[in-house]
């Protein structure tokens, strides 16, 4: 089926903060729209508002047919207690709902109620659509074909952040919904995923917005850019590749500057030349008026008139402002100014691993030889469950090794960005939460801090764990603009920042001079920043990766 979202004058608050308002968008077959814009403008709302979870505070979004099935996958993978990874692929791809439709249906038309017909044929068709008569077989060959490796009745609870991940990618692979809306889809996704991702878009014939951050994936994918703009105030919309909408982007914002510059400059010459002129007329009656005793009147008459040229130079003057045609002054949009606070440096090295075996549960890595120095900038690649982060947590000390041993360099200070972003997972208001990570600082300092990080007063009192992904990600660089460090170990630092952040982390990186351990799946990442090792590990074996 062909289906489109229409939005028509949509608006958008938080409180009493407005994000976006007169948004018209059609997102129809054909489409694959990437979603931009800074961390709280407002992408997840509108994504909402577009799947029918929200309604808009004004204007209003229709769906052509009406019945059509809107595939809206959040940016958390929403784990229920309880709930077997099968249950949950079922629940994702929209067949519980639809199964539940049937019975109720079913159930209606055994009691021989009126129009129970219409109704099971309708649920019946549906749960069709969304392909429920074969998704148990096609969920063996997708989670096989993905590599999931995990038993599906297995809970979701128990699944690791990367495992999660797939989940999520299976279920929109299983999915046949006729508009998808996917919010961050690219995230903890490893490369091969992340291929799978993108020959979805490729292949599917439905029209799809994505928010996504993920620069390569944008690139690879869209046709249309629609960009929440704080700077401009204002929802644009860019057809094209992303690529081509970076490019327009520059030249509308250096546009629009131009446009303000020129305007201020005109209308401050303007307002020049009328103060000198009310000057010239103020200083010219004064003149007649200390004069006034002179009998000459042609003297009198020939100063009144020079006065009175002046006032309506001034007059003219001042309707040449008024006529100016008002540019508005570009907003300066807040942008993160992130450092990294360097400590002295450590040893000549940093981590050693001789022989080293670390296990959880039944997933064993290594054996381990691993050497890391002094100012080393390591990325550490590898699929999904490879073992990545079991790696950090070994060189780090956090893990015991099974077998070998393990050795941290002395004067090591080390300054971490885990998956989790762990510090800030509880109840704790935020201010509490960044407080205990730096005991001697005051208050006020916490505070001014992670304003500039974008964490305000709005942010600051509400516990830590309500944040959103992103905002806990700010949170966990501004500790290390916070803490001297010499170790930086940064574990899928990209996911939920927003392109501006991710930007900022890039260039402090460049200008940080101590040791890196980077990992990422982020491709332009791994182009940009300056790296002088990388590591891969699968299959729980570490190997070096030489330059070609």
């Amino acid at each position: 089926m062909t289906a489109t979202v229409q939005a028509k004058g949509v608006g958008a608050g938080h409180g009493d903060r407005e994000l976006f308002s007169g948004v018209d968008l059609v997102v129809a077959p054909g489409d694959v729209i990437g979603l931009v814009g800074p961390n709280g403008a407002g992408k997840s709302t509108l994504l909402r508002m577009l799947a029918g979870e929200r309604a808009p505070d004004a204007g209003a979004v229709s769906v052509s047919p009406p019945h059509a099935q809107l595939g809206y996958l959040a940016q958390e993978v929403e784990r229920l207690d309880g709930e077997s990874v099968r249950a949950h692929l079922e629940r994702r791809t929209g067949v519980t709902g639809a199964q539940a439709a049937m019975d109720a249906a079913a159930d209606l038309l055994a009691a021989g109620t009126d129009g129970a017909d219409d109704a099971y044929a309708e649920a019946l068709e549906r749960w069709l659509a969304l392909g429920g008569a074969d998704l148990d077989t096609r969920m063996d060959t997708v989670a096989a074909d993905i590599g999931l490796g995990v038993d599906l009745d297995l809970p979701m609870t128990a699944l690791s952040g990367g495992q999660a991940a797939r989940v999520g990618l299976a279920a929109l692979l299983l999915s046949r919904y006729d508009v998808y809306l996917l919010d961050e889809p690219t995230n903890d996704l490893d490369a091969d995923g992340l291929d799978l991702l993108e020959d979805f878009v490729h292949r599917t014939e439905a029209p799809l917005v994505v928010v996504s951050h993920d620069r390569e994936f944008l690139s690879r994918t869209v046709n249309t850019v629609v960009e929440i703009d704080r700077s401009l105030q204002r929802v644009l919309v860019y057809g094209g590749s992303y690529d081509a909408y970076l490019e327009e982007r520059s030249i509308a914002r250096r546009r629009a500057r131009e446009a303000y510059e020129d305007y201020a400059s005109r209308r401050d010459a303007l307002q020049a030349r009328a103060r000198m002129q009310r000057a010239w007329m103020e200083k010219g009656v004064r003149n007649a008026r200390r004069k006034a005793t002179d009998n000459d009147k042609n003297v009198k008459h020939f100063r009144g008139e020079t006065s009175e040229k002046q006032a309506a130079k001034a007059r003219q003057t001042e309707r040449l402002i008024n006529r100016l045609d008002v540019v508005d002054e570009p907003r300066k949009e807040w942008q993160l100014q992130m450092s990294i606070a360097a400590a002295p440096r450590s040893g000549s090295v940093v981590a050693v691993a001789r022989g080293a075996t670390a296990r959880r549960g039944d997933f064993v890595l290594g054996p381990v030889d691993l050497q890391v120095d002094w100012r080393d900038r390591v990325a550490v690649t590898g699929p999904n469950g490879a073992g990545k982060s079991t790696l950090l947590a070994l060189l780090l000390g956090r893990l015991a090794p099974s077998d070998g041993a393990v050795d941290l360099g002395p004067g090591v200070l080390v300054g971490e960005v885990d998956q989790a972003r762990e510090a800030f997972e509880g109840d704790a208001p935020l201010v509490d939460a960044f407080a205990r990570e730096v005991p001697d600082w005051p208050t006020a300092d916490v505070r001014t801090l992670l304003a500039k990080f974008g964490l305000g007063t709005h942010h600051v009192g509400r516990p830590a764990g309500s944040l959103s992904p992103g905002e806990r990600t700010r949170a966990a660089l501004a500790l290390l603009q916070a803490r001297g460090i010499n170790l930086l170990v940064l574990d899928e630092p990209t996911n939920h920042l927003d392109l501006p952040a991710i930007e900022q982390l890039e260039q402090a990186l460049d200008s940080f001079d101590g040791t890196i351990l980077l990992v990422t799946h982020d491709r332009r990442m791994l182009e940009t920043v300056r790296l002088t090792r990388r590591l891969h590990v699968e299959d729980g074996q570490v190997t070096e990766v030489r330059p070609e």
